[in-house]
């Protein structure tokens, strides 16, 4: 079953379980506070700016969440 299709049965869902499957798939991940990386706080801000700055000077551009999702899945 695709992303697609289990998130079209999920919506079916009340609005109650809706909440109680998210909860359950969201505490399936493995630490979901924590983000592994190798990089640190000072260098997570820099290269925040630095791409805070790529966009303000159209170096790149900004996805809305639906097109970064469709792209997401097309990748599959």
């Amino acid at each position: 079953m695709s992303i697609d299709q289990i998130a079209s049965e999920a919506l079916r869902l009340s609005l109650h379980d809706r909440a109680i499957l998210a909860e359950v798939i969201w505490e399936s991940l493995e630490e979901p506070f924590t983000l592994r990386t190798n990089i640190s706080d000072k260098e997570a801000i820099a290269l925040a700016k630095q791409r805070n700055n790529e966009i303000d000077n159209g170096k790149a551009k900004v996805l809305q969440h639906k097109e970064l999702m469709n792209r997401l899945r097309d990748d599959d």
